[in-house]
């Protein structure tokens, strides 16, 4: 065991080229061949930290699962399950977790879950805790998983820096949000975060996304870290950064800032691939970097000019998409999209994302209208109700109107506009803002003078992170809905709901009476506050 464990511990920290030929080297040797013969003869007279380390290092050296000795002692570590030791699971469950599935392994891997579920109770160490978790994975009972996570909780006092960064990654290859244990964690790596790697800053917010763990102090721990050590991070990792938190929603404007200045220098730095994360990171974050918009869109524009005689189709329908999301219309680029669906090589008929493309490419059409400089207000716009019935999340905000204006004749619900946007209610206004207008008496004939209030129903996953800042789709609706002359009023849905009904009624009068109820001035592209 001993020899077997050392050679482990000497060729793991080998590189792969390393490891392919000394692994031939150690598997052609006559010692090895004699050293793996003794061990299937004594197998079951090992003790039982003998033949669980045994067991663990033949399997990461590559001895081949179906040969006798690999069957020989996941039968005996079988037959010797009660007998091990919480440290002798814990190097159990990680041994199988690299096994596949066969008939011994899966009886083995189910023998060990019922005795862990047995011994949860007598586990202190949060190491082999953490082990267990990751190893078992995420078809574990659900039962087993609030068990273990009990476990971790009774011992979260003693966790550690290094433990915080493993549990993270236990939770996930558990599958498993445990909110009380993920908050324990981010609190000691916040502590400790001039300390963390690269590579683990990465695998925590990929491990947060996974989990769906939102932690606003955590985030902006990581990106104010990143921010104030730039100098020492390449362009390439920032961006990875930047493309981790725009998978998770969250939008660290100053480090984006930071991020712009150095692509306007160096945009030799942004190949094809880089160029499209960078839109579409700053496009569904809805920035625009602070002091520097016009030369940030410049750059990007040329860049993306020059990769025009090569890029696919699909790369750019999204790449003239998100910078059109951002208000900016690329015009070289436009015209070869366009090009391009004139001769119908767009949305080919087999295409697996075709209505997502179809969708993207109406909202291109409609920013290439309304974001021109030549487009004016309409004095009318034509409306259409889709459906008098409105869906059961948006009951009580209309009972709320009813009671608020007396009828519902003095809004529109489920309300279609050109462009195929639609909101949730229109309410029309007379010019003072003192008086709600019942809708028939103004749908016959255009008065510049009504206003016209489009209330938005949106989930929290319209905004970033934390914050009352629009991502990009909305923050495009919103522009162009401005744009077609109406005053937009978005409201959190579920905090709507749980308001009361008072409260509600409450809530819609001050929208829509109060001065501050709603800006008359055109929404900019990340109006946000």
């Amino acid at each position: 065991t001993n020899s077997l464990t050392m050679i482990w511990k000497l060729f793991k920290h080998l590189s792969e080229d390393q490891q392919r030929y000394e692994k031939q080297l150690i598997f052609e040797h006559p010692a090895f061949v004699k050293l793996c013969q003794q061990l299937l003869r004594d197998a079951r007279r090992m003790t039982r930290g003998d033949l669980v380390f045994s067991l663990h290092a033949v399997v990461n050296l590559g001895v081949p699962q179906n040969t006798l000795l690999v069957q020989t002692l996941v039968r005996v570590c079988q037959e010797k399950l009660n007998r091990l030791d919480n440290r002798c699971i814990s190097v159990l469950a990680t041994t199988l977790a690299g096994l596949d599935k066969d008939k011994n392994v899966s009886a083995l891997q189910a023998g060990l879950q019922l005795l862990v579920e047995q011994r949860i109770l007598s586990i202190r160490d949060i190491f082999i805790l953490q082990n267990l978790m990751k190893c078992l994975g995420k078809d574990v009972p659900v039962f087993l998983k609030k068990k273990l996570e009990m476990a971790v909780l009774k011992e979260i006092d003693h966790l550690t820096f290094p433990n915080a960064l493993r549990m993270f990654l236990a939770l996930v290859a558990m599958n498993y949000c445990s909110i009380p244990i993920l908050n324990a964690c981010s609190k000691k790596i916040q502590e400790n975060i001039h300390d963390v790697s690269f590579r683990h800053l990465i695998l925590i917010l990929e491990a947060c996304y996974s989990l769906q763990y939102r932690n606003i102090k955590l985030f902006s721990a990581v990106a104010d870290y990143v921010n104030s050590t730039a100098c020492l991070w390449d362009k390439r990792q920032i961006m990875l950064f930047l493309s981790a938190f725009e998978t998770l929603g969250f939008q660290p404007s100053e480090l984006m800032d930071v991020f712009a200045e150095k692509v306007t220098e160096d945009p030799e730095f942004l190949n094809l691939k880089n160029l499209l994360i960078v839109l579409r990171v700053y496009s569904r974050l809805n920035y625009i970097p602070r002091g520097q918009k016009h030369l940030f869109f410049e750059t990007l524009h040329n860049c993306l000019n020059k990769y025009l005689p090569q890029i696919s189709n699909t790369e750019l329908l999204k790449a003239v998409y998100s910078l059109c999301m951002l208000g900016y219309l690329p015009h070289r680029a436009l015209d070869e999209l366009l090009q391009k669906d004139s001769r119908n090589e767009l949305l080919l008929s087999d295409d697996l994302y075709k209505e997502q493309k179809e969708v993207m490419l109406r909202a291109v059409k409609a920013c290439m209208e309304l974001d021109s400089p030549s487009f004016t207000k309409p004095a009318c716009v034509m409306t259409e109700n889709s459906s008098s019935l409105v869906s059961l999340n948006l009951r009580k905000a209309q009972e709320a109107l009813v009671e608020l204006l007396g009828d519902e004749n003095m809004f529109q619900q489920n309300v279609q506009l050109p462009y195929k946007y639609h909101i949730d209610f229109e309410i029309r206004m007379d010019s003072t803002r003192k008086q709600v207008l019942p809708i028939s008496a103004t749908d016959d004939h255009a008065d510049s003078s009504v206003q016209r209030l489009a209330f938005l129903f949106v989930p929290l996953s319209a905004f970033c992170v934390g914050t009352t800042h629009p991502q990009g789709k909305l923050a495009m609706k919103k522009r162009h809905l401005n744009k077609l002359g109406y005053h937009v009023i978005l409201v959190l849905n579920r905090k709507f709901q749980e308001m009361t009904n008072e409260d509600a009624v409450e809530f819609l009068k001050e929208k829509i009476y109060s001065e501050n109820g709603f800006p008359f001035s055109e929404v900019t592209v990340q109006d946000s506050n």
